[in-house]
């Protein structure tokens, strides 16, 4: 690359829509380090910084995809997840998600996957997409408000888990769960404390989890305007509990949760 007769303007439009080697970025950067424009000199370090936090990245998700196999050879590991434990309203939902770990390579790892709750919304449904689209398979389980305040929510965490599992179309070898271990499963199942920031297929089932009930309760605040749930997704929010206590309960809350409200 001849940048002599370049602006720096055509330079950073230049770099930004060439699709770079990680070897072509090391010979730009050092070109750019003998320029005498302090902004090139810089482009180039920033370049380097991005390769860097890239590779920091992708040694992250491969690291996951690695942790789901080290518990031994097994075909086809599941994790599973849930979301909607806490709210005031509207179901548990918990998700199963088997990843294709036998071929892992940079080019079908799922970049930036984590724990659900640290991503924005927006990304969690790019990401939800991405993962229907990469998975061996996948089954999504819910549980409504009428039998989590007959049950209790505990035996309702471990049933969503069973259902998650046990309507995958592959039977999986081994299953990874978050937090704590399923009951009653008759399968293989390792459960993974903080186990959405370790496992690739956790991660997974939490996103998606998460992107479908999220879903689930935008809908219901079309229904119940005055509760803000497309924004509280039934959690106990002020402005959720100043909605109960003016407006009442609706058909989704969980009286159970709302003694001290009702």
């Amino acid at each position: 690359m001849d940048i002599n007769s370049l602006s720096f303007e055509e330079i950073k439009k230049m770099v930004k829509n060439e699709n770079l080697s990680e070897e072509n970025i090391f010979l730009i950067a050092e070109q750019f380090k003998l320029d005498k424009r302090k902004n090139v000199n810089l482009l180039g370090e920033k370049l380097l910084r991005s390769l860097e936090k890239q590779k920091l990245e992708e040694n992250r998700i491969k690291a996951m995809y690695d942790f789901d196999r080290s518990f031994g050879s097994f075909n086809y590991v599941a994790g599973v997840d849930e979301v909607g434990r806490g709210p005031f309203a509207g179901p548990i939902v918990a998700a199963a998600v088997i990843l294709d770990l036998n071929n892992i390579k940079s080019k079908n790892l799922i970049a930036g996957i984590k724990d659900s709750k640290q991503l924005s919304p927006a990304v969690r449904e790019v990401l939800a997409e991405e993962i229907k689209q990469a998975a061996v398979a996948i089954n999504i389980a819910l549980i409504g408000n009428k039998t989590i305040d007959e049950f209790g929510v505990g035996w309702c965490n471990q049933e969503v888990f069973r259902k998650a599992i046990n309507g995958l179309k592959i039977k999986p070898d081994l299953v990874l769960s978050d937090g704590y271990p399923i009951k009653n499963l008759q399968l293989i199942n390792k459960y993974i404390i903080k186990g959405d920031t370790k496992s690739a297929s956790i991660a997974c089932a939490s996103i998606v989890a998460k992107v479908f009930r999220d879903s689930i309760m935008k809908e219901y605040a079309i229904k119940y305007p005055e509760y803000g749930f497309e924004h509280n997704s039934g959690y106990g929010t002020e402005v959720h509990v100043a909605a109960i206590k003016e407006f009442g309960i609706t058909k989704i809350h969980r009286t159970s949760f709302l003694r001290n409200y009702i």
